[in-house]
């Protein structure tokens, strides 16, 4: 295949939904030539300011994002093709005829790249009125089949009967997809709880990924691996009210959601505490503070190296570290987890778990 960036060499095996904010991106600036080659993030812009576009243009030269401007009115501000900045646009099914023409522009002028986005909860048509959709957004926007990726977005799972229930929904459009030449076919969803206010602070608790979960049980289809990184796929939810020192840090099948109260000392002391319990747990890489970014800046925390930080960048470290844990266990070839996809031809850690 001809690479969509002169400096891209492999094909993404990643591709991570995340926000358009600072924490976010600076963990994407962080990402090294390598990885930058195997993730294909798929960023939610919610605004148009200048810093946004700065940033956009700051991250590595390997690195071709998505663009998600669907929660932002179809006005000229909006169409990807006046933003300059190399990305592919992410399309819906229901996009108005002139935003799709304006995505079918940008797409033909960074490497005639699409994302088309599908929502597994809202986007319920059936196969027959998806195909029309689906070739109403190819006659649009000028593009084939083969130069567009197919992303099933499940939404959120956050327990066995949210990854029960989504699997059989996922696989009936797994289905339809193998009907056309999909460049490439990737399914992602969120496993992230909606809020952790409720999660007791000062010791690691173990949260299940049911989002890994759910691809997991569906390796036999050989779709390509998506997520929500470390937070919920629902947007606006969290706790925009707790300001705690948090961490949500990931581990094989699992994240250790660190939150610390700030009672008994400074913000300072309190999250050189957290960094210090973090780096002395089992699931601490043996690589430590080599395996990301993300870990290097805890591990200065640790030693009292640097200050507490914001929120912006506690999602950003959680956010690299869980990008290199991620792109390790893709890549890892003693295991065949992530089979191509081709269209139809005619012990436990220390911690506290809960759910």
């Amino acid at each position: 295949m001809v690479p969509a960036n002169g400096s891209r060499a492999a094909e993404p095996v990643y591709r991570p939904i995340l926000a358009c904010r600072r924490g976010e991106l600076d963990a994407l600036s962080h990402l090294d030539s390598t990885a930058a080659a195997l993730v294909a993030p798929i960023l939610e812009v919610g605004t148009t300011d200048r810093s946004t576009m700065d940033t956009l243009r700051r991250l590595p030269p390997g690195l071709l994002p998505a663009v998600d401007v669907s929660a932002l009115p179809d006005t000229p501000a909006t169409e990807l093709g006046r933003w300059d900045v190399p990305l592919m646009p992410v399309i819906g099914l229901a996009e108005s005829d002139h935003r799709l023409a304006a995505h079918g522009a940008a797409a033909r002028a960074h490497g005639r790249r699409a994302l088309v986005r599908l929502r597994a909860g809202q986007d319920r048509a059936g196969p027959d009125r998806s195909t029309t959709a689906v070739e109403r957004v190819w006659r649009c926007t000028e593009l084939a089949p083969e130069e567009c990726d197919l992303l099933v977005d499940a939404g959120d799972v956050c327990c066995p009967a949210d990854v029960r229930s989504a699997e059989p929904r996922v696989r009936r459009l797994l289905d339809w997809a193998r009907r056309h030449a999909w460049r490439s076919v990737t399914v992602a969803a969120g496993g992230m709880p909606p809020t952790l206010s409720r999660l007791p602070t000062d010791e690691p608790i173990r949260l299940d990924r049911w989002d890994w979960q759910l691809w997991q049980r569906l390796a036999d289809v050989g779709v390509d691996y998506g997520d929500y990184g470390v937070h919920p796929a629902v947007p606006g939810t969290g706790d925009p009210g707790d300001r705690l020192p948090t961490v949500r840090y990931t581990d094989d099948g699992s994240w250790w959601v660190y939150r610390w109260a700030r009672r008994g000392g400074r913000s300072e002391e309190r999250f050189a505490d957290l960094c210090r319990t973090l780096v002395s747990a089992p699931h601490w890489p043996s690589t430590g503070a080599a395996f990301s970014w993300g870990d290097h800046e805890l591990l200065r925390r640790a030693r009292r190296g640097a200050g507490a930080g914001s929120a912006a960048n506690w999602t950003a470290w959680s956010t690299s570290h869980h990008l290199a844990y991620v792109l390790a266990t893709l890549s890892r070839p003693d295991d065949d987890i992530a089979p191509s996809w081709h269209p139809r031809p005619g012990p436990p850690q220390r911690g506290r778990t809960t759910r």
